[in-house]
């Protein structure tokens, strides 16, 4: 009886599996993506929304839900209506509409009440602690660009002149305006006071700066901000971001962190306003410099470096208890984004770094503290972000949205395990492996060798609508990600190893990992192909001329191809000074113009290779697309161009990411 049970119990697990679907690029944009708005300031509830895109128009659509947190049943809530939400502090709701009229509900969106008018061009809106005073930003022109504007009789004329550098960053040419932060009464918008003006600099910092970037002091007296306070030339060499005191009855304003040089980013005040805390980098142009976390005490002004003896980075966010008693942040640790505690209560350095989290899992976002629970945001290589309640006493974890539960339970998930694989200069990495579906060890699959970006951003337990390692391995492929040289989660010298070597042991940690992986029987050694985009493209060219035959086919995505050409096109020259170790024209001249251009390896080109370039991507400039096709196309290899005019460093359109998955997948099917 025992074997019969036995034997029905696996063909039933049998039938189940079988029934299951496999994640395809339409399933994938088909989830709902979930975000976090705000817990109620009793705690008890929690706001947020679900998008879903229409793929026949790319449309999308978003519901709220507020979830009782104590019994956890969600409802669909129309409290916002047609507004945008703002927050939800002791004092109310606030949103605005599309008119720029923000309202405040005290009764949780049952009824509203206009709180202040006229902010239709403003944009990250804050309310001050004190429910009566308004930040919020908008552009400002601080210098004429245009050809029309500059000779009025040439009102047709298309010119942009520039006598500086970073007229253009990221995907957007330089207009001539900057976002500066404003301050008003709610009852007096008209009058509102602009915090820098007649200065050419941003806050929020551009282009992904937000509402972190300014904050209230708790007396709602006066404004923190981030600022770097350079333009053109000198801007785009550095990355020394300061945080400034404004204060809103004199209109002064302090510099609360001169004479650190790094970008000095995300203040918060602990909630008895004792204490700001802050991340901070130490060295001018040095983006991906370990990030510490700062306590400023708020009286005396001095500052504690709290994780100066920690051999990690603050990677992501933080946020206090509610007691102030700690700080919880998070960091990636051995391929995976956890969650880490300070005890705040006596301030000083050398503080223990406490490991709160240890899951195959990424703690990708903390918004909300609250009494005994953390609220965070978490993914998996299988799972993409959902909301979950930490229990700070047990370390239970719950998921609370749940907002794809369906989704997954019809689909075949992959296995994935980190395997430690040894480098040739006798170091441990640690490597990813996504397994397909249904994955059977007695036969033999094509492998793919994932190359990341940065070069200095995490292979963790990330979930991407791109480079989406459940995609691929759903369409029957071995996905290998290693922790190469120059990621964050291996200790800061093995982070910043790949500064200079762009070249060297991180290629050879590569093939490391791909060949380490092949000795399995199950990995068909004659089907491997090697995929990345940014630096992670930029790899792919390099081993495309020194990987000897391991590799059938290539992908490379935004890839840097000439480094000459690509030092003197992109923008963010800190990053290029650093990374490079200087110019082309220097003496001695760096390796990365040399040894380690992979346009010096174009004779040595065998195998087929797909080339994908965004004409908005002023990072990596089109023509470094461009040349490489060329090459290809010359060199007589098969080769494919796919190119995006209306993208930028990424593929954000859902109609334009559908295309760049299939052709993704058709170029595998053609070439592995």
């Amino acid at each position: 009886m025992k074997i019969l049970l036995l034997s029905l119990s696996f063909l039933m697990t049998t039938i189940i599996s079988a029934q299951k679907q496999v994640m395809t690029p339409e399933k994938l944009w088909q989830l709902g993506k979930t975000s976090f708005l705000a817990s109620s300031p009793d705690g008890k509830q929690l706001l947020y929304k679900v998008t879903h895109t229409d793929l026949s128009n790319e449309k999308k659509t978003s519901i709220f839900y507020l979830q009782n947190l104590a019994t956890q049943e969600k409802n669909e809530t129309k409290i916002l209506e047609e507004k945008t939400f703002i927050q939800w502090d002791k004092n109310g709701i606030y949103a605005q509409d599309d008119n720029g009229t923000i309202f405040k509900s005290t009764d949780a969106g049952n009824t509203w009440t206009i709180f202040a008018k006229d902010l239709k061009d403003a944009s990250n809106i804050r309310i001050a602690p004190d429910g009566k005073t308004i930040a919020f930003s908008k552009d400002v022109q601080v210098t004429k660009v245009f050809g029309k504007d500059i000779y009025p009789q040439a009102a047709n004329s298309t010119a942009q002149i520039y006598t500086d550098l970073n007229y253009r960053h990221w995907d957007t040419w330089f207009d001539g305006k900057v976002s500066h932060v404003f301050v008003a009464e709610a009852s007096n918008i008209a009058n509102a006071k602009d915090l820098t003006p007649n200065e050419p600099y941003d806050t929020p910092q551009k282009p992904f700066g937000g509402t972190e970037d300014f904050i209230f002091t708790p007396d709602s007296k006066a404004i923190l901000y981030v600022s770097k306070k350079k333009f053109g030339k000198a801007y785009a060499e550095s990355t020394n971001t300061d945080i400034y005191l404004y204060t809103i009855a004199t209109g002064t304003t302090e510099n609360l962190t001169e004479g650190m040089m790094g970008y000095d980013v995300n203040p918060a005040f602990s909630p008895n306003g004792q204490y700001v805390a802050f991340q901070s980098m130490k060295r001018d142009g040095y983006e991906a410099d370990k990030n510490d976390l700062v306590i400023l005490d708020w009286k005396t002004k001095g500052k504690t470096n709290l994780t100066a003896h920690w051999d990690e980075t603050v990677d992501g966010g933080f946020a206090w208890s509610q007691t102030g008693d700690a700080i919880y942040f998070n960091a990636t640790i051995k391929g995976a984004k956890q969650l880490f505690k300070i005890a705040t209560a006596k301030i000083q350095t050398n503080l223990p770094v406490q490991q709160v989290t240890n899951g195959v899992y990424d703690i990708s976002g903390i918004p909300s503290v609250l009494k005994d629970d953390l609220i965070v945001t978490r993914t998996d290589m299988n799972h993409a972000e959902e909301i979950f309640s930490l229990n700070l006493k047990s370390g239970q974890m719950k998921e609370l949205s749940k907002t794809n539960t369906e989704a997954y339970n019809q689909l075949a998930l992959s296995d994935v395990k980190l395997r430690m694989v040894k480098t040739t200069d006798n170091k441990e990495m640690g490597v990813w492996v996504v397994y397909p579906p249904d994955f059977d060890a007695a036969k033999k699959y094509p492998t793919l060798l994932y190359c990341q970006g940065g070069p200095q951003s995490a292979v963790s337990q990330f979930y991407s609508q791109r480079w989406n390692f459940q995609l691929m391995a759903a369409q029957g492929y071995i996905v290998v990600a290693p922790n190469r040289r120059g990621l964050p989660g291996w200790g800061t010298k093995w982070n910043e190893d790949i500064s200079g070597d762009w070249g060297g042991q991180a290629m050879k940690d590569y093939l490391a990992a791909i060949d380490d992986v092949s000795r399995e029987s199950y990995v068909d050694k004659n089907r491997l192909g090697a995929v990345g985009a940014s630096y992670g493209g930029y790899s792919v060219f390099m081993l495309a001329g020194i990987h000897e035959g391991r590799f059938k086919t290539f992908i490379s995505h935004c890839g840097l191809f000439d480094m000459k050409s690509w030092y003197g096109t992109t923008e963010e020259i800190f990053f290029a000074n650093f990374d490079l170790k200087g110019a082309y024209w220097d003496k001695p001249t760096p390796k990365a113009y040399t040894t380690f251009n992979p346009s010096d390896y174009v004779n040595k080109w065998s195998a087929p290779i797909m080339i994908i370039q965004g004409g908005l991507d002023f990072r990596v400039p089109t023509e470094q697309g461009l040349q490489a096709f060329k090459a290809a196309q010359l060199k007589g290899l098969k080769s494919k161009l796919l190119y995006f005019p209306n993208e930028n460093h990424w593929v954000s359109k859902a109609h334009n990411a559908l295309v760049w998955q299939h052709e993704f997948f058709n170029w595998l099917k053609e070439t592995l």
